[in-house]
Parts: structure tokens; sequence; C-alpha cells
């Protein structure tokens, strides 16, 4: 008897602890949820500064950059290709880069990076904080080789970089810069995207290995309508971007806009109606591909997923996506 009535209150105890973990576990993701809604953005514009891409007096090169605007806080996102491009689109656009003290690098090539120097020369004598901060990937310092030559210009200027006062800050993970706006860190190749040359080599411990651009990042910002992504060329993948990204917020959200370089210009038919249908899976409703993303691949995409001319078009210098206006490509690529 007293076996039974023990085993009877031993089922009822479990019982019990069963009914307050699920109890716990159901608070613990209403907490997260309403924590996650409570944290998003409606505060939103990105402004394309360097593509290739230009009509007006603008300046298009090979390159990339975007001035990134969240809640009053500001960061530009890659520093286009030659020293003045960057600069002298922003004069033309009236857009006053003297305050932003951020910068975000997605990798080392220098036609995203090669406008940072002049930048923060220029801008520190109205700010002395002006392009101060600079967030890059681990790895980006590492030496790339071809034809016995180390290629990784951007190394190879660090010091002149440091000498003017800027501070470099490595990210190996997703990590928070400023409220809603996050570096994706490095993003894991899940699929094999191969979204790089694969000419060049790295040197890790000694040794010589394919350089897949490691240190390749991008920022993710979280709004009330879901994530918005920026990438500088989606090295590592804009699918495996993409996954990553949905995978900081615990899949919680899907991708509302994708806006930069993607990488697609030398992608088959087959790899881009690939990439759209993903794109599709996560939801994206705007997008606007730039610099290495390749107009035909715009076009295909927008075609594949049914997507309208407003909603998915190839950006030109002063393109941009505001949260509240929607998507604004240009005159010329719209």
């Amino acid at each position: 008897m007293c076996r039974v009535l023990f085993c009877k209150f031993m089922y009822e105890t479990s019982l019990a602890q069963i009914k307050e973990n699920k109890v716990k576990r159901f608070i613990s993701i209403c907490l997260f949820v309403l924590a996650f809604i409570a944290a998003q953005t409606n505060n939103l514009k990105i402004t394309v500064l360097s593509t290739m891409v230009a009509d007006y007096d603008y300046i298009g090169e090979w390159g990339f950059a975007a001035l990134v605007e969240v809640d009053g806080n500001q960061i530009l996102f890659d520093t286009g290709f030659r020293e003045n491009t960057v600069l002298e689109n922003a004069d033309s656009l009236n857009i006053d880069l003297s305050q932003v003290e951020h910068v975000f690098l997605s990798h080392n090539h220098m036609d995203h990076a090669g406008g940072l120097k002049q930048l923060r020369k220029k801008l520190r004598k109205i700010n002395p904080n002006a392009m101060k901060n600079v967030h890059v990937g681990k790895g980006i310092f590492l030496d790339r080789w071809s034809n016995n030559k180390n290629r990784n210009t951007f190394k190879l200027f660090k010091k002149e970089l440091e000498d003017l006062g800027v501070v470099f800050i490595i990210h190996d993970k997703s990590e928070e810069i400023f409220p809603n706006v996050w570096t994706t860190g490095t993003v894991p190749r899940i699929h094999n995207e191969k979204n790089w040359s694969g000419y060049r080599e790295m040197t890790i411990n000694g040794k010589k290995v394919e350089d897949n651009i490691p240190e390749d990042q991008s920022l993710v910002i979280n709004t009330l309508k879901g994530l918005t992504l920026v990438s500088g060329c989606g090295h590592a993948g804009i699918v495996n971007t993409l996954e990553h990204a949905s995978n900081i917020f615990n899949n919680t959200s899907n991708i509302y806009a994708a806006v930069g370089g993607f990488h697609l210009f030398n992608k088959t038919d087959k790899d881009i109606s690939w990439t759209a249908k993903h794109m599709q899976k996560h939801g994206i409703q705007h997008f606007l591909g730039a610099h290495c993303t390749g107009i035909d691949a715009v076009y295909q995409i927008r075609k594949i997923n049914g997507m309208k001319r407003e909603d998915c078009s190839v950006a030109a210098i002063g393109s941009y996506f505001d949260y509240e206006k929607g998507m604004y490509a240009g005159r010329i690529t719209n």
C-alpha cells in the first residue's frame, strides 16, 4: 500500500513539474517575443553612395557604399573604391557625413574600403570622431597572396589609418552595434555558393589556403516589418547570409528587405533561380541590388518572384530604402 501511495505521489509530482515547466517555457517565450517586438524600429533609411550606375552629376564606380540611418544613429556601410567618390556623391545629395562616427566594412577589398582614408582625413577636421570607429570582420588583416605578392592592400595601409586615429573593432560573431543594428559576424558557409574569385590564397597557421574571404559580414536591422539586410558583396553567399541573419533572431522574423551587393553577376540562370526561391522563402518584399549583384540577376529575381519594379530594382547613386516611404531606385534604373 505504501509503495502504491508513493508511486501515486511521484506521478502527481511529475505531472505538476511538467505543467510547471511548460508554463515557465510559455512565459519565457512570451517575454522573448514581447522584448523582440519592443526592440524593433520603425525608423530606417539606407542611401546608396557608391555603385556603378549613376545619373545627374553623381559619380558611378565599381564599388559600394551606403549610409545607414536608424533611430538617429548613423553608420557608413563600406566606403567605395576611389578616395573621393563617397564624399562627392554625398555632397551632391546634400548628405552631411561629418557626424558619422562609425564605419562598417563588409570585407577587405578596396572597392569597399578604398575611400576610408580620405574620408577620415577630410572629415576629422570638422569632427575629430568622424569615421573613427571601423567595424571589421575577423580575418580582414590576413595576408592574401597572388603571383607571390600580398594583395591585401587594406592591410598594407592599416598603420596609416591607425595613425589617423582610426580604431578597428573586430567582430567574429553577431553583435549589436546600435539598438536594432547588428553585425552578422562570421557567416557559416552551409550552402556551397562560393561567391568569391578563387584566384587568391590566404596564410593561416603558416600554410596557404584558398582565400574564401572569411571576414565577410553584413548588417541586419531589426524593424517592425521584419529584418533588413545590408550586404557589400555577399561573399559568404546570399542564402547563407539570409539564413544566418534569421538565426540571429531565433527565426522569429522574416527578411523584409535586402539592399547592396550580392555577387550574382557571374552566376548561371540555375543559380539565380535557386537564390530567388530562397529569397522568396525568407519573405523578402524589397530588393535593391547594387554593385556586383548584376543587372540581369535583379531582373530575373523580379520575374521569378513576381515582384514589382518599385520593389525589386537595380540600385543607382542616390537610391534608397526607407521604412516609411518604401524603396526608390532612381529614374535611370527603376
